[in-house]
């Protein structure tokens, strides 16, 4: 259809400099015909297209089965179908466009909001979940990222979990990586920093108060619903997936942390096209208008009171950590930050441990808390059952097989002499071959290492059925069945 400028200048050329109709046409390129009906037409207005509306006969009909099927289209196409059979059949992108004119079931979109943000105003905070290999192993964790809403400097690290405690370490790693706090601190309303109430009504927790003035900044909560208020912090985190984890390998959580702060510190050099600026360029602006650090920057860490138990161990989070036995059944200050366990006898810093993860079932035990020094579990210190000296003279991979089983589970009489018994009962040939597989993947359930002995040895000491069936002797008579050891 030809626009209203080029009718324009149809109806200029024709009636201001008295072109024909021919050269008018050769003129602009298009066909005669086009070019009278816009002189009949008149006017450089596009006329409406009339079409004819094959649901508009059904409107009455179209809304009350609108209600009935709650707002489903493919229904009420159904409905339509199956109460006109016989008649034109009404296609369901028809119906949709006509809803769509009419109004049905269609709100009119709104203009999305801006929101502009001063140097040194707001950072936004958010967590989401990851799941990350670490170690050959998948595991979910929490990402906690911050963001300068006017610089877009980003700060994220991942948490086992996420809490008050990881909140408070995360937040002050991050003021410290920016030089500085914001004004204000935006928010979700998690219940991790809000304590009631939602939005412009929202009251931070008591302790996440505290912390707040600490740095001289103030929680603020968007409302519910409004995602767009915290976009600065959303964003990131479909881009941490796509350009952080793709191609790297973590050995722990603090490997992939370390990782991921350089990562954030390089791509603050990068070029955004949206903002057509380096965040770090930007940061230079905004680091001068940041609330500055305290002159001390406490560390952040939780509290708790464990009474030491009868081995000499307190317990946290399913760990235990040792304590000299002279403090066996006094109750001790526990102070853990987020790569420390630090126990207090009141004033008096007792001894620390290197933080475990929670979770983990780990006794930490330090060389001067164990009795006549011994930093080993008891197991490795029993005395060798006579089953070990025919098994390390055997040589490999009979002897590296059986340091594995001590390292792995200590020295257990039990597994030592069943190790013994299967070198002794089977081909050395089928039980040197199942061990250096169980080597190579670290297997030490003898269990499946005689199953996979019998394995390798079936095919030379049992007749195995290759089709299933059982074949005849020479006089016609059936085998008789064969004993077949299942492993």
């Amino acid at each position: 259809m030809i626009d209203s400028d080029l009718r324009k200048v149809v109806l200029h050329l024709r009636h201001d400099k008295g072109m024909a109709k021919r050269a008018i046409a050769r003129a602009l390129d298009i066909s005669r015909e086009s070019v009278r009906k816009i002189l009949k037409h008149g006017t450089d207005e596009v006329p409406a297209v009339e079409r004819e509306q094959l649901a508009l006969p059904h409107l009455d009909e179209i809304l009350e089965l609108y209600q009935e099927c709650r707002g489903n289209l493919v229904r009420v196409h159904e409905k339509l179908t199956e109460a006109h059979q016989g008649e034109r059949e009404l296609p369901y992108s028809t119906l949709t466009a006509f809803c769509r004119r009419q109004g049905i079931g269609v709100e009119p979109p709104t203009p999305k909001g801006r929101y502009d943000f001063p140097p040194g105003q707001e950072t936004q905070h958010d967590t989401s979940p990851h799941d990350v290999v670490l170690g050959g192993c998948e595991q979910r964790l929490q990402c906690a990222s911050a963001v300068l809403c006017f610089s877009r400097r980003q700060y994220a690290q991942l948490f086992p979990t996420f809490n008050r405690f990881y909140c408070k370490v995360f937040l002050t790693e991050a003021f410290e990586f920016f030089g500085g706090a914001t004004a204000t601190v935006m928010v979700d309303n998690t219940h991790v920093i809000i304590a009631h109430g939602t939005g412009a009504t929202a009251v931070p927790a008591p302790e996440m108060a505290a912390f707040a003035e600490r740095f001289d900044t103030a929680f603020v909560a968007h409302e519910v619903g409004d995602a767009n208020r915290s976009a600065r912090v959303e964003g990131p985190f479909n881009f941490i997936e796509r350009n952080f984890y793709p191609g790297r390998t973590f050995a722990d959580l603090d490997d992939l942390n370390r990782q991921l702060r350089a990562w954030c510190e390089q791509k603050s050099h990068r070029f955004i096209r949206t903002i057509q600026a380096r965040p770090i360029d930007l940061y230079q602006t905004e680091r001068l208008h940041l609330r500055p650090l305290p002159a001390h920057v406490p560390e952040v860490y939780a509290l708790h009171q464990r009474i030491v138990d009868l081995e000499g161990y307190v317990h946290l989070h399913t760990n235990c950590y040792s304590v000299p036995p002279s403090y066996i059944g006094r109750r001790l200050e526990v102070r853990e930050t987020k790569d420390m366990v630090k126990l207090f006898d009141g004033p008096r810093r007792v001894t620390e441990h290197r933080r475990q993860i929670e979770g983990a079932r780990v006794r930490s035990t330090l060389p001067d808390h164990c009795p006549e020094g011994r930093t080993r579990p008891r197991s490795q210190h029993r005395p060798a059952v006579a089953e070990e000296a025919p098994l390390r003279a055997a040589g490999h991979p009979v002897a590296d097989y059986l340091d594995l089983l001590v390292e792995k589970h200590g020295r257990s009489a039990r597994r030592v002499r069943r190790l013994h018994r299967i070198y002794v009962e089977y081909p050395s040939g089928a039980v040197r071959a199942a061990l250096e597989e169980a080597l190579a993947y670290g297997l030490t359930d003898l269990e499946r290492v005689e199953r996979m002995v019998l394995r390798k040895v079936a095919g030379d000491y049992f007749r195995l059925s290759v089709s299933g069936g059982s074949e005849p002797d020479e006089g016609g008579a059936p085998p008789t069945p064969q004993h077949q050891h299942r492993g």
